[in-house]
C-alpha cells in the first residue's frame, strides 16, 4: 500500500511539472511578460539598491523563460520515468524497490532546482521579486511547489521494508 502511495505522489510531482510547462506553452506571451516584469525589477521600490541591474533584454528574458519551462518539463519527464520504474517493481523485494527510486528522487530534486533554485534563490533573493505583485505571487506558488516536492522526495526516499 505504501509503495502505491509513493508511486502516486511521484506521478503528482510529474503532473505538476508538466501542467506548468503546458500552461507556459499555451500562455507563452503572458509568461514572457511575467518573467520580464521580474527581470526588469520595476516593482523593486522597497529595496532600491539592487544587487543586479534591471534586465530588459528580450533575448535574456526569453532565455530565462525557456530555462524555467525546460526545468518544468524535466520535472514531469523524470518523475514519470521514476513512477514507471517504481510501478514496474512494486511487487518485488524491498531491495529491488529501493534501488528503483533513482529517477523518482531525481524528478523531485529537479522540482527543487526549478522552484527553489530558479524562483526562490534567483528570483526572490537575487532579483527581489517579492517586492512586486507578479513576483510575490510567483514566489508564493513556487514555495508551495518546492515544499510539496521536498516532502514527496523525503517520503519516497524512506527505505521500504
Amino acid at each position: 500500500m505504501i509503495r502505491l502511495v509513493k508511486i502516486i505522489l511521484v506521478v503528482f510531482v510529474g503532473l505538476q511539472g508538466l501542467f506548468y510547462f503546458v500552461s507556459n506553452v499555451v500562455n507563452f506571451e503572458y509568461a514572457l511578460l511575467a518573467v520580464g516584469e521580474v527581470l526588469s525589477q520595476r516593482d523593486s521600490t522597497i529595496y532600491q539598491n539592487l544587487i543586479v541591474p534591471p534586465i530588459t533584454n528580450p533575448l535574456i528574458t526569453k532565455a530565462a523563460l525557456i530555462s524555467i519551462m525546460t526545468g518544468e518539463l524535466l520535472v514531469g519527464l523524470i518523475s514519470f520515468k521514476g513512477a514507471f520504474d517504481l510501478f514496474a517493481v512494486r511487487q518485488a523485494s524491498a531491495d529491488i524497490f529501493n534501488s528503483a527510486k533513482k529517477y523518482a528522487i531525481l524528478g523531485c530534486a529537479m522540482a527543487l532546482i526549478v522552484w527553489f533554485g530558479f524562483f526562490t534563490v534567483i528570483g526572490t533573493a537575487l532579483l527581489q521579486m517579492w517586492q512586486g505583485q507578479v513576483g510575490a505571487g510567483s514566489f508564493e506558488g513556487a514555495f508551495i511547489y518546492l515544499g510539496t516536492s521536498a516532502f514527496v522526495m523525503i517520503f519516497v526516499n524512506q527505505p521500504d521494508v
